[in-house]
């Protein structure tokens, strides 16, 4: 009796496996012909942060694109925005709008939007969407949270009517896998973000003090020739906490943004460094980054003559620090929503005429816009001891304030946003030599 109970238990667990089995390779798995291969969330980084931008749906076969449209697919994200959100609203699901169905022969979006033969169907989404936001709190050590990129990213899609392979010699379009419009389907893959990806991780050790950072180096990069250096310093919430590295990439546009004429305006390549400090003070900060700079630029066809720093609120003070510290590294700022400089930082910026454009949200809710409106007084001043006239202190320092109509998204603090939405203050700081 005991021998046969354990047969049958050996049976019943036989067919649990391959009823498994069967619905693994029904949802992708190797071993199967048909059905969804792999679903891959491809993401974007927007002016406010990386969203989901699209997904990418793999098939055993070549799909054949007539009859795709919005209507094949629903895809879900949640609502969560950390800047307005409690983190338990992660949870909260909303659909996505779809804006371009079609297919490719591999998982990334086309610029055309135009299908080509392949086994993937790219389904585009609207970016200004409520949701599909990347970015969620990380941990908060005092009442100042840090953020990370959310490795559990709760987009969902439901295959709603059947996707076909190309005409068979019969004229047969085979069926890929059928519609399930009942069945919710969880991505299978890592997100692919085309320009978040292209950045390399390396992290600099000084006085017992680690410094991670991500770096970019243009795509034709040539050891013969040099090229600028925009150092990116972000927020308060970016600094490294031990878990959120390379969110400092994805938390907002800053980054990204040199990388692209869409936003730049420009063609000229420019490698990008995007330090991680941890959160332990601005001078200290400021002594590691000046280090890392110095030891970067001995590593990479860096034009010493043309290395900028662009901030985000608290990335600010690391700037007036380090602009006091080493005014000869420096040929220009960009500061967005800052704090305020000190009168010993503003004589040594002036002293050494180094050009900063300011920029602040007037309702910043964070950061007051007093703090701006102090530091173009003070930076003037000191401009003024050193002899310049009023035309030439207004070549040297730019400022500017904006109203909340400025901003697409209420965050009046993320005075960066409209700032990077001008093409001629990014070309301004390119403009500008050491």
């Amino acid at each position: 009796m005991a021998l046969r109970k354990k047969l049958v238990a050996l049976l019943a667990a036989a067919v649990v496996l391959t009823t498994a089995g069967a619905a693994y390779a029904n949802n992708g798995g190797s071993g199967t012909a048909t059905g969804i291969q792999s679903i891959t969330p491809i993401t974007t980084v927007y002016t406010y942060g990386q969203k989901v931008s699209a997904v990418a749906v793999e098939y055993a076969g070549t799909v054949d694109p007539a009859g795709l449209d919005a209507r094949t697919f629903t895809v879900a994200d949640t609502t969560y925005n950390f800047r307005f959100d409690p983190v338990e609203d992660l949870s909260k699901m909303a659909d996505r709008t779809i804006t371009h169905v079609y297919t490719n022969n591999r998982p990334h979006p086309r610029a055309d939007q135009r299908s080509v033969t392949g086994r993937y169907v790219i389904v585009e989404l609207d970016p200004a969407d409520t949701g599909g936001w990347t970015v969620q709190v990380s941990k908060c050590p005092t009442f100042l949270c840090t953020v990370k990129v959310n490795p559990d990213q709760p987009t969902t899609l439901v295959q709603r009517k059947p996707v076909h392979g190309l005409a068979t010699d019969g004229g047969n379009r085979p069926v890929l896998a059928p519609g399930t419009p009942n069945r919710v389907r969880a991505m299978t893959e890592e997100p692919v973000d085309r320009l978040v990806d292209d950045f390399r991780y390396a992290s600099f050790l000084s006085g017992g003090m680690v410094l991670p950072y991500h770096y970019h180096l243009p795509k034709n990069y040539q050891p013969g020739r040099t090229y600028p250096l925009m150092v990116v310093l972000p927020g308060h919430g970016m600094g490294f906490d031990g878990e959120n590295t390379g969110v400092q990439l994805a938390a907002d546009i800053p980054a990204t943004a040199w990388l692209q004429r869409s936003w730049t305006g420009s063609d000229e390549d420019v490698i990008v460094l995007a330090p991680q400090h941890q959160r332990v003070g601005a001078p200290a900060e400021a002594d590691l980054l000046v280090k890392l700079i110095d030891q970067f630029v001995t590593e990479h066809r860096v034009d010493t003559r043309r290395v900028y720093a662009t901030t985000v609120s608290y990335g600010s003070q690391l700037l007036w620090e380090a602009f006091a510290k080493r005014p000869d590294l420096f040929a220009g700022g960009l500061v967005t929503g800052g704090f305020q400089v000190s009168p010993t930082q503003a004589t040594a910026i002036a002293a050494a005429g180094i050009p900063i454009w300011i920029t602040h949200g007037v309702n910043d809710h964070l950061l007051n816009i007093s703090l701006a409106r102090n530091s173009r007084t003070a930076l003037r001043e000191a401009h003024a001891a050193e002899g310049r006239t009023p035309a030439q202190i207004d070549t040297l320092l730019r400022y500017t304030e904006y109203g909340n109509e400025a901003f697409t998204l209420p965050d009046y603090h993320a005075a960066y946003g409209p700032t990077y939405a001008d093409r001629g203050i990014l070309r301004w700081l390119l403009a500008q030599r050491g």
